[in-house]
């Protein structure tokens, strides 16, 4: 398409120049003919005049013989003009085709460009099945868990895989009623696991609860009596070689002031 677009912008410069040369030689050859022809017109009226004077011995035949001879010349240069000027008319025509051949090449680079916009559109189509057949995860994360294996059908809004950033991993504990007082955003904490158990793990305090809720089945208390607890998640700050995966059990300290000792929780 682009070489259809480059032909047609040398094409409207060409053309112009082309007819209007063209048009010069007519403009030119014309009036050479008109030329040509007044000056035939006032040698064939000499002529015309100096004839009957022969009868009356007026002049001579010699008279008569050259203006018969000058008569001949602009003749001749009549038929040599009409000749130039019919070889320019014919020069002209090619010229004037050149507006055909620009719109003709107009409409071939607007076929060109119909075709492009359907393939553009067919590759648009394309790309937007491809697009809705291609699963693109919605931010960076590690795969833990997959729902569903190569090949299977699933509905649309079926969960295929788990996406978890391992990079930026909680653990939420319930702190007791009579101790979240104690308990602020910020803090320093410190998480334990039995896979890791000669290794702790730096965290903060990032979310605490703001209503309190009863002591969920899965949290084991040494405390039999503590029913009410709040939530309370703890941001590692660094997660090495991706160790802590989610669900693996921990406990966690908090350090509620400067000076508590660090140490291990013991139930």
């Amino acid at each position: 398409m682009q070489a259809a677009h480059t032909e047609l912008a040398v094409l409207n410069l060409d053309v112009p120049v082309s007819i209007e040369a063209a048009a010069a030689k007519v403009d030119s050859a014309r009036a050479a003919v008109e030329k040509a022809k007044a000056i035939e017109y006032e040698a064939r009226r000499d002529a015309e005049r100096i004839r009957p004077l022969i009868a009356e011995q007026a002049t001579t035949q010699q008279q008569l013989d050259q203006a018969q001879a000058r008569w001949s010349v602009p003749r001749q240069e009549i038929a040599a003009s009409r000749s130039a000027l019919a070889q320019a008319s014919k020069e002209w025509a090619p010229a004037e085709l050149g507006w055909k051949r620009i719109r003709a090449k107009e409409a071939e680079a607007a076929a060109l460009e119909r075709q492009r916009d359907q393939a553009e559109a067919t590759l648009r189509e394309v790309e937007s099945v491809l697009a809705d057949l291609t699963i693109v995860a919605p931010t960076a994360g590690t795969i833990t868990t997959r729902m569903a294996e190569v090949g299977e059908v699933v509905f649309a809004g079926t969960p295929m895989l788990e996406l978890v950033d391992l990079d930026h991993l909680y653990l939420k504990v319930y702190v007791p009623e009579v101790q979240i007082g104690k308990v602020r955003l910020n803090l320093p904490a410190r998480l334990s696991t039995d896979a890791f158990p000669d290794q702790s793990f730096d965290a903060t305090v990032g979310y605490i609860a703001s209503r309190a809720e009863f002591t969920p089945k899965e949290v084991q208390t040494p405390d039999e009596r503590v029913k009410l607890v709040y939530a309370v998640k703890q941001y590692l700050r660094e997660n090495p070689d991706h160790r802590l995966t989610p669900g693996l059990p921990a406990d966690a300290v908090i350090r509620w002031k400067e000076d508590a000792p660090w140490a291990r929780p013991r139930w």
